[in-house]
């Protein structure tokens, strides 16, 4: 009754005290595990596209997109009209795995934006509404498909908070999977950056999986991200995606796609993994696909479809709004090219932020693809070069430019989907086709063998040359590339960022290993206009943040934490 009188009061009261009551029951009530609440005082009471406008009646724009759940915004018209079709025409809300008309339809626009390797091919398993539960999904696919159990993961990984996912993320508290270098350029593990510093990830890869005392058995998968988004929004080379593709079908090994931020046209393509052009066995798909309503599946090549039934189930898997509006989030992106637009003016962001921010001290970077945008603050104090010029901040690039500096497109690129197999080259099969007698007859069960892949699931003779980087001339070379030292990780100012931005009515989130990345994750719907209005905002607060560092130091500088948004934002 207390709880309900002090609701009713407060509703009559300014519109700035139902914002402070609904904050203090949030602290009062919720988990301690509660985490953007925290860095986000906001209570949105509505939004619409990249607007969002609080209890208190304060307006921002939301480059956080629920985590990247919202390709098309807030309340985008398809998704509200598809949603009211399914309430007003009576159908079930909860099917658990039934047959639906709304299901049918989900699927069929789902396996229209396949890459073409996978989609003739593919099989759907609906998980339960989490990406998490479909991560864990495709780790007990593959290791019922392929007898084995070790995995293959990358260091600065996501991949999910339960048992399995978090075991084969970066922050696992135990070592659960064999841990692999990402490549990335500012803080390259080998202290070089650049082609040179996916080659060699990729050697290190390769020397791990065929030496027979590295400790490591043959996997019974990699799962990898296309672009680390909670790493610190690192895009994978895609001549290096390539190379780990040819690594793994010529090992019999299936390679786990994680999509589940990636994807439907975050990146400027349909799925991530289409700039590379490689077909993985598995794909791990979730947030945007269910056009801002919890969903989640894994789609994969019928070969591996081996499970029992009810091997992976979920109460939640048939939820209808979400597919009803999946299919028009899916259907609206690829009807609409903004994929490809996505691609367009990410490189334009990125390309303004480097211009205007380029010769701070406390930038170490600016990197993404499409809009996945990262921006890493670094300690002004700290070793190394100024953040400006050819080989520090201002060369941060997105995956594709890479391609620009040296690497070369391998024997899968040019667009094609499906891994280089030399074997089915030379036997005129289909570049990235398993070879069908290796699958169990008659619908046996048990473990699977790749027909790419060596027999009795040994370590197969592999050719380093046939899967090598091709360095074109002026491309890095060890010898004249001098080891890189990244400044530290300034957590302290990308929080300060965040408050900034906030103050100025932008919504950012904070990523990257020491959460010293200022990420954006604007709808792909974003105009012009909001464009240039959202690089302003983060442009004009991270000065504002070099500014009070250079005036008061790490030890002096000021802070928001107690009123971080003291004025209404704009649209």
């Amino acid at each position: 009754m207390a709880v309900t009188e002090s609701l009713a009061e407060e509703a009559h009261g300014p519109a700035g005290a139902v914002h402070e009551g609904i904050l203090r029951r949030q602290s009062a009530r919720e988990s301690s595990a509660r985490t953007y609440a925290r860095a986000l005082p906001i209570v949105p009471v509505r939004a619409r596209g990249l607007t969002i406008e609080g209890a208190d009646g304060r307006r921002y724009l939301d480059c956080l997109s629920g985590a990247g759940t919202l390709a098309l915004g807030h309340n985008h018209p398809v998704v509200l009209a598809a949603v009211r079709q399914v309430l007003d025409s009576g159908a079930p809300l909860s099917v658990l795995d039934l047959a639906t008309p709304v299901k049918d339809a989900f699927i069929t626009e789902l396996f229209r934006t396949l890459p073409p390797g996978l989609a003739g091919r593919a099989r759907v398993q609906f998980c339960g509404p989490a990406g998490t539960d479909a991560v864990e999904a495709a780790l007990k696919l593959v290791r019922t498909a392929t007898g084995r159990s070790g995995v293959l993961a990358f260091t600065g990984a996501y991949h999910g908070m339960t048992a399995g996912a978090l075991a084969v993320s970066g922050g696992a508290p135990e070592v659960q999977a064999a841990r692999l270098p990402y490549p990335q350029d500012y803080r390259c593990p080998f202290g070089v950056g650049g082609p040179h510093g996916a080659e060699l990830a990729a050697r290190w890869t390769e020397s791990l999986l065929d030496d027979p005392k590295s400790g490591v058995p043959l996997p019974a998968g990699m799962i990898l991200e296309p672009v680390q988004g909670e790493g610190g929004v690192l895009p994978a080379p895609d001549d290096w995606l390539r190379r780990m593709r040819r690594l793994t079908a010529d090992r019999a090994i299936p390679l786990i796609a994680d999509e589940v931020q990636t994807g439907v046209g975050r990146t400027g393509a349909f799925w991530a993994v289409d700039h590379s052009g490689i077909t993985p066995d598995v794909m791990v798909l979730s947030k945007a696909i269910g056009g801002s309503l919890p969903l989640a599946v894994i789609v994969y090549r019928d070969d591996l479809d081996v499970w029992q039934p009810g091997a992976h189930a979920g109460t939640f898997r048939g939820n209808q709004l979400a597919m009803a509006a999946g299919t028009a989030t899916l259907a609206y992106v690829r009807e609409n090219g903004l994929a490809e637009r996505a691609g367009r003016l990410g490189a334009r962001m990125m390309e303004q932020l480097r211009a205007d921010l380029g010769g701070l001290a406390c930038v170490g970077e600016v990197r993404g693809r499409g809009l996945m945008i990262g921006l890493e603050l670094v300690e002004p104090e700290g070793t190394g070069e100024p953040a400006s010029g050819a080989g520090s901040a201002a060369v941060g690039r997105d995956g594709a430019e890479l391609l620009d500096h040296g690497f070369a497109a391998g024997p899968s690129g040019g667009g094609s989907h499906g891994a280089y197999d030399p074997r089915a080259a030379a036997s005129g099969r289909e570049p990235g086709a398993y070879d069908s007698g290796a699958v169990p007859s008659g619908g046996e069960r048990g473990a699977y063998r790749f027909g790419a892949g060596p027999s009795g699931g040994e370590r197969g003779a592999h050719d380093p040359g046939a899967a090598s980087f091709e360095m074109r001339p002026g491309a890095y070379d060890f010898d004249t590339v001098p080891a890189r030292t990244p400044r530290p990780a300034a957590p302290r100012l990308a929080a300060a960022v965040q408050r900034e931005c906030l103050r100025r009515g932008l919504i950012v989130e904070l990523g990257g290993r020491h959460s010293a990345v200022v990420r954006l994750l604007p709808p792909l719907t974003i105009s012009d206009e909001q464009t240039a209005a959202v690089l302003d905002r983060l442009a004009d607060a991270v000065a504002a943040v070099a500014r009070d560092e250079e005036r008061h130091g790490p030890q002096g500088a000021r802070g928001h934490d107690s009123d971080p948004c003291p004025g209404p934002g704009t649209d």
